[in-house]
């Protein structure tokens, strides 16, 4: 599986060559689907590291990972 980067660098090859428009339609539809799987494989890639993203939060002296929630509400830290 390609890494992120290259299928971000594919994906922007891909549509700068359907813009284009001048391509046959047979080549253009196997390079909306090459572009689709690349777009889910970005996007599963992303959800997992997602998933890893820690945040440190200061406890007393220490300073302690916690998991990250994008859905939580945002805590504001006082000084």
């Amino acid at each position: 599986m390609p890494k992120f980067e290259e299928c971000l660098q594919r994906l922007e090859q891909i549509v700068d060559q359907l813009e284009k428009g001048d391509i046959p339609l047979e080549q253009a539809l196997a390079l909306f689907e090459e572009g689709m799987k690349l777009s889910n494989d970005c996007r599963g890639e992303l959800e997992t590291a997602e998933g890893k993203v820690e945040i440190l939060l200061k406890q007393g002296n220490k300073i302690q990972p916690q998991p990250f929630d994008a859905n939580a509400p945002e805590k504001t830290s006082k000084k």
